[in-house]
């Protein structure tokens, strides 16, 4: 069966985004990391299936380029997002998400998305026993961590320069430390000013990646709540900005912009995997 679909990024953060609202798209793990394969496949950070929505205009499942699935992705909620609005001719949507419906809206090139409410609880992250949030000990050499839930989960350190941190080697021993039954994400943030953070970013399932919505938010909410930023800021990652807002009712708003790359078909030999 031939399989259509849509390649879209958010600042460099890509994704494989598959209608399957009419069923009969059901793919294995196996058959994910082949999509998902920048040499072999179509390649991207996470490969998004659009399903039907109970509670929104369309459920949003998400699995990591290594075929885990996950709750939350701040860009790809942005793309889907713009997807519907292109269908719908509306410039407000919702999606539907493992971590929450997710409203959306529309102003001019940019799209907004209450990502829901951030959570410091030790419960939460979740972490695998009671601890201290702000002041993680995970024996690395950047420092103490900041754990935070966004409807999935992030560790973030601070840290004097971004570009200097060895994000490569420290970034899958702190995803898969024992703290983190279910794994984390993990950031390197630089406070430059009261308004600005450089942020870069090891995703879960899938290595460093170009941005990250969610933990944009998370590094915001996590700055603010040490008071080394307003609750207004401009996250600066590797593939460009993105304006996140702690609002007063603890829910994060991200703004930012998505493209469409292209459209294309799946081959079926790509599919004819079996591990």
């Amino acid at each position: 069966m031939a399989i259509s679909f849509t390649k879209m990024h958010g600042l460099g953060n890509d994704f494989v985004v598959i209608d399957a609202r009419g069923g009969g798209i059901d793919l294995a793990a196996p058959q994910i990391r082949a999509i998902a394969d920048r040499r072999t496949g179509i390649g991207c950070d996470q490969l998004i299936t659009l399903e039907p929505s109970e509670r929104g205009d369309v459920f949003m499942r998400i699995h990591n380029a290594d075929g885990g699935e996950v709750e939350a992705c701040g860009n790809a909620t942005r793309c889907v997002a713009l997807c519907l609005m292109k269908e719908t001719g509306r410039d407000r949507v919702a999606v539907e998400t493992g971590a929450g419906v997710l409203d959306t809206v529309r102003d001019g090139e940019r799209l907004t998305v209450d990502m829901g409410r951030i959570s410091f609880a030790w419960q939460d992250i979740p972490l695998a026993f009671e601890a201290d949030t702000e002041a993680l000990d995970l024996g690395v050499e950047w420092g103490l961590a900041t754990a935070v839930n966004i409807g999935n989960p992030h560790a973030i350190f601070f840290v004097d320069k971004a570009e200097a941190v060895a994000l490569e080697r420290l970034g899958p021993e702190i995803e898969h430390h024992a703290l983190f039954p279910q794994r984390t994400n993990v950031e390197a943030a630089q406070v430059i000013d009261r308004q600005n953070i450089r942020l870069r970013v090891w995703e879960r399932g899938v290595g460093i990646t170009k941005a990250c919505g969610t933990g944009a938010c998370a590094t915001a909410a996590a700055a603010a709540r040490r008071d080394l930023t307003g609750r207004r800021v401009t996250v600066l990652l590797d593939g460009g900005p993105l304006e996140i807002e702690w609002a007063d009712n603890d829910h994060a708003m991200m703004s930012g912009p998505v493209s469409t790359s292209f459209h294309g078909v799946i081959d079926d030999a790509l599919l004819d995997v079996s591990s």
